[in-house]
């Protein structure tokens, strides 16, 4: 099953090696009456990645969410846990963090089979297979997410948001 991904890169954060995503959470779309998605808002905005990464992502750095609603709260003492958080994301994605990086410069979405055909062409002979795609998205999805709670932590010393289950 190959899904298609919105995908919008903008911008660099102050924090120099830091790249901030924004998925235009404003711009939110009705397609017959509904809004398609889980988004989580507060002092960062944005949208989970479909079929990639689940709500509660951001319980990976630090902070568990609650209710039906997760609401994370991050603060100053929580940095040192986003930053080891980033770096494990960083070490799991290893080689292949460049490589998504290219794949996403300049696209505003793709499908699984795209990112297989572009990883396969870049790293040949290796072939990937759809759970090694999954496997690489999450940690991309949760490395974006993280640096977003960092980037709030640094300009308003805390990060609060909710996020849909």
């Amino acid at each position: 099953m190959n899904v298609v991904i919105a995908y919008r890169p903008f911008g660099v954060m102050n924090h120099p090696k830091v790249v901030k995503f924004v998925m235009n959470v404003k711009k939110k779309k009705k397609k017959k009456g509904k809004i398609m998605g889980r988004y989580y808002h507060g002092d960062i905005e944005g949208k989970f990645w479909f079929a990639v990464q689940s709500s509660n992502d951001a319980d990976f750095f630090g902070s568990e969410g609650t209710a039906s609603h997760l609401h994370y709260y991050f603060d100053e003492d929580h940095k040192k846990d986003v930053h080891k958080g980033i770096l494990e994301c960083d070490r799991k994605l290893h080689k292949y963090k460049k490589l998504l990086d290219e794949f996403f410069e300049n696209r505003e979405g793709y499908n699984n089979k795209m990112l297989q055909d572009f990883l396969d062409e870049k790293m040949h002979p290796h072939k990937h297979t759809e759970d090694g795609i999954k496997y690489y998205l999450e940690w991309y999805a949760r490395l974006h997410l993280g640096k977003k709670i960092y980037d709030c932590i640094l300009e308003k010393g805390e990060c609060n948001f909710e996020a849909e289950l």
